[in-house]
């Protein structure tokens, strides 16, 4: 473990060239589809596949040379491993981030070819994944919680739902927010409104943005303030804060699946969430797997259209499980993470309670990565490399609730629901 002046400016320097190097690597801004798709596909009744095709993506080309990328992290790698030494806990966080981010433009650089789909379900995962063996598949995560979270969607439906702000006075409330719970960064953490923007909201490095095209309920704006502004933007500054692991404010692909596990446990515990918002989660990896077996875009926007989705909101949906790739190609399985991070999360948190290692968890919080990296984050905060999170989510500052929720939680796991169901039925009529 590095100790002197000279290693420590070699981190540092190290640190530095991986985030310019992966600054130029805007995957999503690199696959999106032109609103002249949607015009054109609405023009033919949504009749028609949407004309995206190899040479669409030929036409917008990537803001580097693949092959120049891929080198230039190679050489971060060789000298961190020369540098450093191979086994040195901040050797190995660079190579898995160097790694994926060379996948990551190999993957950009077959934009609209099967080998897109693949590479992507390499970063990302596939429906299909299990968490052991012979446990449990994402895909079965949809079938069990659809229809109940459709029926409780309709029947908890309140004032709290009701979309009547503007994106402007969305922008205002969370600005409000945010700038109170990001209170050692005054004027850093901005919300604004874009035109340009598939979602209704994603946070950046240290801004939010809102669609121009979308309204806000009271509940979008407490899970955004939770989700993007608490979680995405937070892990950003906190790892933006390491003294000499700054790369950790920027994430590799993989790195989502735990970030947007967080944000969506955040919103449960915070009380945040609600049915309509898991349904659309599920709903998510329910449609992938449909792809996954062969479906087209067609056969997912009429499904999202006959789940009473709105047909933009439809098309919209749809196109999120296609951009980078082509309207009967493979998916781009990105939208797995919210449920394959959340069940992860929720799992770990549980096996980090029952070791009685709660000290692990608010190194979730220090930046970005995934899962894997945290005993290589544990050295380096033992050795005074990483220094603890500086925003931490409400519940993650004090620990004690979550941990006897989690507690009680090990023990519920022994009782079968089918023979609660059979002694509880009479209750409800």
């Amino acid at each position: 473990m590095p100790t002197d002046e000279k290693e420590l400016k070699r981190i540092q320097e190290l640190s530095q060239r991986l985030v310019d190097a992966q600054r130029t690597i805007r995957i999503l801004d690199s696959i999106k589809w032109d609103d002249s798709i949607k015009q054109a596909f609405f023009k033919q009744k949504a009749r028609e596949l949407p004309n995206v095709t190899l040479e669409y993506y030929q036409n917008k080309p990537l803001p580097f040379d693949s092959s120049e990328k891929q080198e230039e992290f190679r050489l971060i790698l060789r000298d961190a491993q020369n540098g450093l030494g191979q086994y040195s806990p901040v050797t190995r966080l660079i190579k898995r981030q160097c790694e994926e981010y060379s996948r990551a433009v190999q993957m950009l650089a077959v934009r609209g070819t099967p080998a897109f789909s693949e590479l992507s379900m390499d970063l990302y995962g596939s429906p299909d994944d299990v968490f052991y063996a012979n446990g449990p598949r994402l895909t079965e995560l949809g079938g069990l919680l659809f229809d109940l979270l459709t029926v409780l969607d309709v029947q908890l439906q309140s004032e709290a739902d009701v979309k009547h702000y503007t994106p402007k006075q969305a922008q205002e409330i969370l600005q409000v927010r945010l700038s109170s719970f990001f209170d050692k960064h005054p004027g850093r953490v901005t919300v604004v409104v874009s035109d340009d923007m598939v979602a209704d909201a994603a946070a950046g490095a240290d801004t939010i943005k809102l669609s121009q095209k979308a309204m806000f309920s009271d509940r979008d704006l407490r899970y955004l303030e939770v989700h993007e502004g608490w979680v995405h933007v937070g892990t950003t500054l906190n790892g933006s804060m390491q003294p000499y692991c700054f790369f950790l404010s920027k994430g590799s692909p993989s790195s989502s699946v735990l970030q947007e596990g967080l944000a969506v446990i955040t919103e449960v515990i915070t009380f945040s969430s609600n049915p309509g918002r898991v349904r659309k989660i599920v709903n998510r990896v329910i449609a992938l797997d449909k792809v996954r077996q062969g479906a087209n875009f067609l056969d997912i926007y009429r499904y999202f259209v006959e789940g009473e989705m709105s047909e933009d909101d439809s098309y919209n949906n749809a196109v999120r499980l296609f951009r980078g790739s082509t309207p009967n190609g493979g998916p781009f399985t990105k939208d797995l993470a919210y449920a394959k991070g959340f069940l992860m999360i929720y799992n770990f948190l549980r096996f980090a309670i029952s070791k009685h290692r709660v000290d692990s968890i608010p190194l979730l919080f220090s930046g970005k990565f995934v899962l894997d990296d945290l005993p290589l984050l544990a050295d380096l905060r033992d050795h005074g490399l990483l220094i603890p999170p500086v925003y931490l989510p409400l519940p993650f500052r004090d620990l004690s609730a979550l941990s006897a929720w989690m507690s009680f939680s090990l023990f519920l796991n022994k009782f079968s629901l089918t023979e609660v169901q059979k002694n509880f039925r009479f209750l409800l009529g």
